[in-house]
């Protein structure tokens, strides 16, 4: 398989590189962590209507780009990397890839085009299972119940909640600020990232966005996507937690040299660079599978693979880059912190790597 890119792509990841090195640094992401909203709204702006990421996933004919897991996976790295605090992966990585794999035609020609010039955002649930119930009266679907771990869940966001109806699961698009509809911050690891419990009590749904003829195969293939964005996610963190601790064993001195000269420390930073290496072409591998619209099992098979690679991975190289940083790797001040949160609270993201290891080996044996 062919790990290559072509210059569109190499164009894509440098450019997603120096405007989140730009507006994304670690002074710029603790400023957004401790605001009411979570992420600077002027850099969601950005994003979403000038430099168009989120257009990246919409067909052409939808008013996107057209472009492929791909593309999206690229500029995922780099938002793990610089820990981009914004509703990209919400929006995006999982409402887009929601409805494009098993939305109707309806749904998505309703909602898509706003997501592409940047004027909706979505917030969608990573709980495994359906959680609410739906029912049609006089010609709307109601919706009761509680909804658990919806990412980045505003007044202002389109909700997209699977609920359980009297012919099975459907997906429902509810206003955030719809009538019946009570958002409730949940206090977690990871402030970078906002969650919500959503409540739900006869909240109307602005419509019923999938189509029951891609619903199995669709909801399979939109789990392995996001499986694959949250994996991208973790192989940036992984990085810049590598490349964080080589920067600072390369100042730090102790007994009159630095420490990077120190055995000891060159095999614990070359481990880690390999495990990077390695969940790289994992992680660029499932991408590739993804973009040649592979059968579901295989794509399946290998974002879970991915994604349980990468929870390892980060976890590992977080935990390196504090105890490599001594003392100081525990403090508020020093970023390895950060991304230590970060690797503890994504691990259980769409599965831990136990419980993907198992769907694995269910699959196979």
């Amino acid at each position: 398989m062919d790990f290559s890119l072509t210059d569109d792509q190499v164009m894509i990841r440098d450019a997603a590189q120096d405007f989140l090195a730009d507006k994304s640094g670690s002074e710029a992401v603790r400023a957004a962590m401790a605001s009411e909203a979570g992420f600077d709204a002027a850099v969601w702006q950005a994003i979403g209507a000038e430099l168009g990421w989120c257009a990246v996933a919409v067909p052409e004919e939808l008013g996107g780009m057209g472009l492929g897991p791909v593309e999206l996976m690229l500029i995922q790295e780099q938002a793990g990397y610089h820990l981009l605090c914004s509703p990209f992966f919400s929006t995006v990585c999982l409402g887009t890839t929601l409805l494009k794999s098993l939305g109707s035609d309806e749904a998505q020609g309703e909602f898509l085009p706003k997501v592409a010039e940047g004027s909706s955002r979505f917030a969608s649930s990573i709980a495994c299972g359906v959680e609410a119930k739906a029912e049609s009266r006089s010609g709307q679907w109601l919706l009761n119940g509680v909804v658990s771990q919806v990412c980045d869940a505003g007044e202002d966001s389109l909700l997209l909640l699977f609920a359980e109806t009297d012919d099975g699961a459907g997906l429902f698009a509810v206003p955030g600020n719809a009538e019946g509809v009570s958002i409730v911050s949940q206090t977690g690891w990871d402030a970078s990232r906002r969650f919500a419990t959503v409540e739900l009590n006869d909240a109307v749904a602005a419509m019923r966005c999938d189509d029951a003829t891609r619903l199995a195969s669709g909801g399979r293939k939109a789990n392995a996507l996001s499986r694959l964005y949250v994996a991208a996610e973790q192989l940036g963190a992984a990085q810049r937690c590598l490349d964080m601790t080589v920067a600072y064993i390369s100042e730090r001195k102790q007994f009159g040299r630095t420490i990077a000269s120190f055995q000891a420390i060159k095999h614990r930073c070359a481990q880690m660079m390999v495990q990077v290496e390695g969940l790289r072409s994992a992680v660029y591998g499932a991408a590739a599978l993804a973009a040649d619209e592979s059968d579901v099992q295989a794509l399946s098979m290998e974002c879970a693979m991915a994604k349980a690679l990468a929870s390892d991975v980060l976890f590992h190289c977080a935990g390196e880059a504090i105890q490599l940083h001594g003392g100081v790797g525990f403090t508020e001040e020093y970023d390895p912190g950060l991304y230590f949160k970060r690797a503890r609270a994504s691990k259980g993201w769409l599965g831990t790597p136990e419980e993907l290891r198992a769907e694995i080996a269910g699959v196979l044996l």
